[in-house]
């Protein structure tokens, strides 16, 4: 039971700051007495006509392709049981949410005050015109099966009644990476299924479309194990009925390797877990508290593998990995119906993904080390941000390869994009990053290896392919902390080396004579090089500078100027440069925007804004996009004389002069820069009239670095960088505490400017 505390604080969240979880928002203008005219009468008349002559246009003027209703009569609600529509309205709110927030799925919840079957599905075929889709829900057996079945035979669109489809697929999933991890094969186990309501039914079918056997299936009921000697079941039940003498749970468990449980809490003794087949598998999916407790199981069995319904488990069998995304893909394709294909493509993409390395921030979100996986991880996390391109894309193609998608994906990359920018969440630049870093991976020293989270880091990008990790730091602690965090790797291919060890393969000495060779006209003594040697951050440049790693990460522990120095001494700048910066790639609502300078120029002149513009331009085209550049200031195109606003007018006007290609322009005001309306209102002389700002130069560093930390924290936006620009060779300094993930992503500029660099001293040979 709720404390009271918990019960109060429920109460307040669905009560304030207004009753309720979700509302409608409107998606066109209506400010104006044109825009209501345009979108009631009499504009709206014409989109009527045309749906008129074709109802497809429906989904063409209306929002029908996005919307799905979430459908119950409050007969089967979670774990209360039937405690009517009424009472049912929050959990069908709550649904609402999900759909929203996971695949931009819109939602009318609707409660229908009969439990006559007839009456419900009369009801849901003549609102059935408004929506793209219909997810039925909380309705109990076996009023659900007839249900579901007539409105998916006289209906056109996609229909599901997730308590039983959405749990089957989920533990489907689960059930076959189980059987992965205990080494079984899915013909020959034997299931027992405690349960034989609409969601164990449904599991059970789904398993034998999976490869189980029917006669390897006993399923139980409230009365005792389903035989096919009993009289008066349902056609569901006589479907599972066995023809084994068996009567108990305890009976049925004996020698059993699955188990599935959608019951009652506690009926599972350890007894019954210890007669149990060797390896056995226990889905126990009662709501809240499973039919074995999890730490009992687990205490009772070491050989385990276990999966509950809660998320405070490992394996949590949770309706929210299936549901919001099978949805997408099937409204996405405008298919018909949600189908056997379409459900088993839902299963196998889930398993799949299960078993690909798991992004850092699922990590955090759940306070693991590493998720790997393995009989504690079997399924994704519900908030992995990769399901929502990997399920839909699997149900639209499984929808059209069976002839049910009226609606046809040609371009799948582009789809994939599209899924992810629908949750405002612009990853497509990042991947970008990524896939390139991974066709040519360079040898990165991470500076700081003997701190956890760099060490986490450079795990990933050794993992995924995007660079060969050089560990620099404590040899001991290092190995301590690979072993803590389960980092397997190959001893050819991954260096660990302490700066300060005396060990002989440390070339230290090495490097202090090249360093002093360069810089002893410059006061620096052969002692001075040794002494600076055994500082990692010179270490490591020096590696970089003779040719022993291809790029260099550090910064995360230390402060950015005290690592910038040594990167300047050893690195130098790049040929024809004389003047380095940096800039951020900041991935927002509206798509990815640099910010430049945010590290290094505190204040520079109208010349050096204008080489950071080119500078930025050429890093954003690194990201294979065009630069459009806003030059930022406090006043608009030179209203104010004051030196710091003509400063920006001057870098502007040199480069129109000698880069008249480069779209940029200024100076400008951030709202005007990013807000076309007024852009164009305004100035529509601007070159950036028409076009995107991807680019922002501002006139010092203070703006640039506060703007950049003002979007990462208020829109909670990824950020990349700083990525340090005008460098000889690839190094890039972190931001004190950097996240792992943004680590990664510098890891993946770094090879990437590796790459780059490679490719340039080629050519220029």
């Amino acid at each position: 039971m709720s404390t009271e505390s918990e019960r109060r604080e429920a109460l307040e969240y669905h009560e304030k700051p207004k009753p309720g979880k979700i509302e409608v928002i409107p998606t066109k203008k209506y400010s104006t007495q044109r825009d209501l005219s345009l979108a009631y009468s009499p504009g709206v008349a014409i989109p009527c006509l045309e749906i008129e002559k074709d109802k497809e246009n429906a989904y063409k003027y209306t929002a029908k392709g996005n919307l799905v209703a979430v459908i119950s009569n409050g007969t089967a609600v979670l774990g209360l049981g039937d405690i009517g529509p009424e009472a049912s309205k929050p959990v069908m709110e709550g649904k609402g949410l999900l759909f929203k927030i996971f695949a931009d799925i819109d939602v009318f919840d609707i409660e229908v005050d009969t439990k006559d079957v007839e009456a419900f599905i009369a009801t849901v075929k003549n609102i059935a015109p408004t929506f793209g889709g219909i997810n039925l829900e909380d309705i109990k057996a076996p009023e659900a099966f007839e249900i579901e079945r007539r409105l998916k035979e006289e209906l056109d669109i996609p229909v599901m009644h997730d308590d039983q489809h959405g749990t089957a697929i989920i533990s489907s999933a689960a059930l076959i990476n189980a059987l992965e991890v205990a080494k079984k094969k899915i013909e020959k186990v034997k299931i027992v299924v405690s349960g034989a309501g609409a969601a164990a039914v449904s599991c059970a079918r789904l398993y034998k479309a999976c490869g189980a056997k029917s006669e390897n299936i006993i399923m139980i009921d409230s009365k005792g194990v389903i035989r096919a000697d009993r009289p008066n079941l349902s056609e569901e039940k006589r479907e599972f009925a066995t023809k084994r003498k068996l009567d108990t749970l305890a009976e049925a468990m004996k020698d059993a390797d699955v188990f599935l449980g959608l019951s009652i809490a506690d009926i599972v003794t350890p007894e019954m877990l210890l007669s149990m087949a060797k390896r056995p598998i226990v889905f126990a999916m009662a709501n809240p508290d499973p039919e074995i407790e999890y730490n009992l199981a687990v205490s009772t069995r070491k050989d385990l593998i276990m999966a509950t319904g809660r998320s405070d488990h490992p394996n949590q069998v949770n309706n929210l990995l299936g549901f919001p995304f099978i949805f997408r893909g099937a409204l996405d394709v405008r298919a018909t119906k949600i189908n056997e294909e379409m459900k088993m493509a839902a299963v196998l993409a889930l398993a799949q993904l299960a078993k690909e390395p798991v992004p850092e921030q699922v990590n955090i979100a759940y306070g693991e080390t590493k998720l790997n996986f393995g009989p504690e991880y079997i399924l994704p996390k519900p908030f992995d941000p990769r399901l929502i391109a990997k399920v839909p894309p699997a149900v639209a193609k499984a929808a059209m390869e069976s002839g049910v998608a009226r609606k046809p994906i040609t371009d799948w990359q582009a789809y994939e994009d599209e899924l992810m920018e629908r949750m405002g969440n612009d990853n497509k630049v990042s991947r970008l990053l990524m896939n390139r870093a991974k066709t040519n991976p360079k040898r990165v020293v991470f500076a700081e290896a003997d701190h956890l989270d760099v060490l986490k880091a450079a795990q990933i990008v050794y993992e995924e392919g995007i660079a060969i990790p050089v560990l620099l730091g404590r040899k001991d602690i290092i190995k301590e902390l690979m072993s803590e965090i389960d980092f397997d790797h190959d001893h050819n291919k991954i260096t660990i080396i302490d700066s300060k060890s005396d060990e002989q393969d440390v070339p230290r000495n090495a490097y202090a004579e090249v360093y002093w060779r360069a810089r002893y006209r410059n006061g620096v003594t052969k002692y001075d090089a040794q002494k600076l040697m055994r500082e990692r951050n010179y270490f490591g440049a020096m590696m970089v500078n003779v040719g022993d790693a291809d790029a260099l990460l550090s910064g995360y522990s230390r402060a950015y100027p005290t690592v910038v120095k040594p990167m300047l001494e050893l690195i130098g700048m790049g040929k024809g440069i004389d003047r380095v910066a940096a800039t951020n790639l900041m991935n927002t609502s509206r798509g990815p925007l640099f910010i430049s300078d945010t590290s290094i120029n505190i204040d520079p002149s109208a010349k050096d804004l204008a080489k950071i513009a080119l500078m930025t331009a050429k890093t954003v085209r690194l990201f294979g996009m065009e630069p459009v550049i806003a030059m930022i200031s406090y006043a608009n195109f030179g209203s104010s004389k004051h030196e710091h606003a003509l400063k920006v007018k001057e870098a502007v006007a040199y480069l129109h002069r000698y880069h008249p290609d480069l779209c940029v322009d200024g100076a400008l005001q951030i709202d005007f820069a990013l807000n076309q309306e007024m852009l164009k209102s305004k100035f529509p002389f601007s070159k950036l009239v028409g076009k995107k700002v991807n680019t922002l130069i501002y006139p010092n560093l203070e703006s640039a670095n506060s703007t950049y930390k003002l979007i990462k924290e208020l829109n909670k936006s990824d950020s990349i960088g700083p990525i340090l620009m005008g460098m000889n060779k690839p190094v890039h300094i972190l931001q004190l505490g950097a996240s792992v993930n943004e680590m990664v992503n510098m890891a993946a500029i770094a090879v990437v400017d590796a790459q780059e660099k490679e490719r340039l001293g080629k050519k220029e040979k």
